[in-house]
């Protein structure tokens, strides 16, 4: 076999189509590239249970990562322990209160798997109710009690820059930030430091594979860090130019089997 490599893959954009199902044919050979005995895992800004199905789906062994690095867990190995790394309460109180003076929709914290939304949107808990978490609606600054694992602010495209300055100006030592692509205009908060390439060494550390053989595959801002750390960092053919320009390569798109068809060449899987 070709030497066995960790394979780590996003998921909004990379292996899911637009959507949200995996296709059959990269399903196929991602199956074969473990049966190989490759090792495959997810690396997600989702939390769990809204990436729960995708690992169920490819029948996984592997841990996952979630938020951006700032959960991580084994779903299958309850031994192999979980790292949380939430937002200090008191700087995700502030942030709150400095919210108040710029416009902007709602702030969603999350603790894992509850959701505290600040004001009632239809819209939003729509998305954020897979998985049945516990879900509060109130001021954040009166009802989040416990370290949120991330945070969100929505907001107009216009707005954005505006509060990710004032974030930057007075939160840059304690937090990490990044906005989600249109149609969301959202602002995402976790604990500095964090990003998708710190669970990746932990898992190249736990499986002992190196990062010359690591392929991890992305299309946004959030998967930078997990590219650059990656002996081979791939683009898919729809990300953004920044990921396009510090991968290694780029291949085809989400919707057009991008990481099967990359795969499938790099370890000489035949269908």
């Amino acid at each position: 076999m070709t030497e066995r490599h960790l394979i780590a893959l996003d998921l909004d954009g990379t292996l899911l189509k637009d959507d949200k199902t995996i296709s059959a044919k990269t399903k196929e050979i991602i199956n074969k590239a473990r049966e190989d005995g490759h090792i495959v895992m997810i690396a997600t800004g989702r939390p769990y249970r809204s990436s729960e199905m995708y690992y169920r789906e490819l029948d996984l062994d592997t841990p996952i990562v979630n938020f951006n690095g700032a959960f991580m867990h084994h779903p299958r190995n309850p031994n192999w322990g979980y790292f949380h790394e939430p937002l200090d309460v008191k700087v995700a109180k502030d942030i709150v209160e400095a919210c108040r003076s710029f416009q902007f929709h709602n702030i969603i914290a999350e603790v894992i798997d509850d959701v505290y939304f600040h004001y009632h949107d239809e819209k939003l808990l729509d998305i954020f109710s897979y998985g049945n978490p516990k879900i509060t609606t109130g001021d954040l600054a009166n009802f989040l009690q416990d370290a949120p694992t991330s945070m969100l602010i929505h907001t107009e495209e216009d707005q954005l820059k505006t509060i990710r300055d004032h974030l930057s100006a007075v939160h840059a030592e304690v937090i990490d930030h990044r906005s989600w692509a249109a149609p969301w205009h959202v602002i995402e908060i976790i604990k500095v430091g964090l990003n998708k390439a710190v669970g990746l060494k932990k898992a190249s550390e736990y499986f002992g594979i190196p990062a010359e053989r690591i392929v991890a595959f992305g299309d946004e801002d959030n998967d930078l860090e997990m590219l650059e750390y990656a002996g081979r960092g791939i683009a898919m053919g729809n990300a953004i130019d920044q990921v396009k320009s510090i991968a290694n390569e780029v291949t085809l798109t989400n919707e057009e089997d991008g990481v099967g068809q990359y795969l499938a060449e790099l370890l000489n899987i035949k269908l």
